[in-house]
């Protein structure tokens, strides 16, 4: 059984310190007021009180990390990354971080109360928090529920910018966050792990969607390719063809990616053929990245 995946202190220290340089004086002495009691209490009243008021007393505004936290970040516990994170929701993963812990039956008892009875603002906390959490191989069935959800800013919470989904997910939970990802036009290069949880049954499934789209008359966001190019074949081959055909440039940067990701000769022979994307590509002035970011506005 695994206990933890990050140093629980430590990930208190660093969210404490991003939380008092982007707060008020009175909201970190609220907060510290809450945290103690949390690590004191017998009960579990003061930690669902203060989980729900927290947004009153410590505001909601997006916090301002300088580069090197978000490398701390990531060293703390490797794709963590609290870039888009708010204060609330810092104050209320520090309070989830406060909860003594060496009991797992009642450690994780608390925790499913809270996610049993939160609204949107306490679920964007709690899925946002599970690449912290002790226990984490208990959270799997949570991780999938929060990848059905229709709340947009929840289903984000557990499928962007958080490493927990590809270190635990399985694969079929793990496609159907990508695909689900994609669906609701929400950006591939926000997804963790997107290259090394990539998988054949993935590609498959891509394609057909694609299909789908392309036989209603509607395109396919470019980066729907990243996770398709490693398992290109003579079925899939087609597919890119018809990317590398079409009139919009991302599209066939995109195509060009795809076939630099393929050990498949006829992709190699195709981006051959196109030697302005190939040298492009070798220079690193094309890569996914680049083609998520470029293609936002049409998401």
């Amino acid at each position: 059984m695994q206990v933890f995946q990050a140093d629980v202190e430590k990930s208190r220290d660093f969210l404490y310190e991003l939380f008092k340089r982007n707060t008020s004086d009175e909201a970190t002495d609220w907060l510290n007021d809450k945290l103690e009691k949390v690590k004191g209490a017998n009960s579990a009243r003061e930690l669902y009180w203060a989980f729900s008021a927290a947004p009153r007393f410590v505001g909601k505004t997006v916090l301002q990390l300088q580069e090197s936290e978000l490398s701390k970040a990531d060293v703390l516990r490797p794709g963590f990354n609290p870039s888009k994170w708010t204060t609330d929701q810092t104050a209320r993963t520090l309070l989830l971080l406060s909860i003594p812990h060496q009991d797992q039956n009642e450690f994780l008892h608390k925790l499913n109360q809270l996610f049993s009875t939160a609204e949107m603002g306490e679920l964007v906390a709690l899925y946002a928090s599970l690449p912290l959490l002790p226990y984490p191989g208990d959270f799997k069935l949570r991780a999938a529920e929060g990848i059905r959800t229709n709340m947009g800013t929840v289903f984000e919470a557990i499928a962007l910018d958080n490493p927990y989904p590809a270190d635990y997910l399985d694969e079929g939970a793990w496609n159907q966050l990508v695909l689900k990802t994609v669906f609701v036009g929400k950006p591939l290069y926000r997804i963790y792990g997107l290259e090394i949880r990539s998988n054949p049954t993935l590609a498959r499934i891509l394609s057909d969607y694609a299909h789908e789209r392309w036989a209603a008359g509607r395109t396919v966001t470019p980066e729907l390719w990243r996770p398709v190019g490693p398992f290109l074949n003579a079925f899939l081959m087609e597919d890119i063809k018809r990317v590398f055909a079409h009139p919009e440039q991302i599209q066939q940067e995109a195509a060009a990616l795809a076939c630099s990701q393929s050990n498949f000769i006829p992709a190699k022979e195709l981006l051959e053929a196109h030697p302005v994307l190939k040298n492009k590509i070798e220079t690193g002035e094309l890569n996914w990245n680049y083609i998520g970011r470029k293609s936002l506005p049409a998401n």
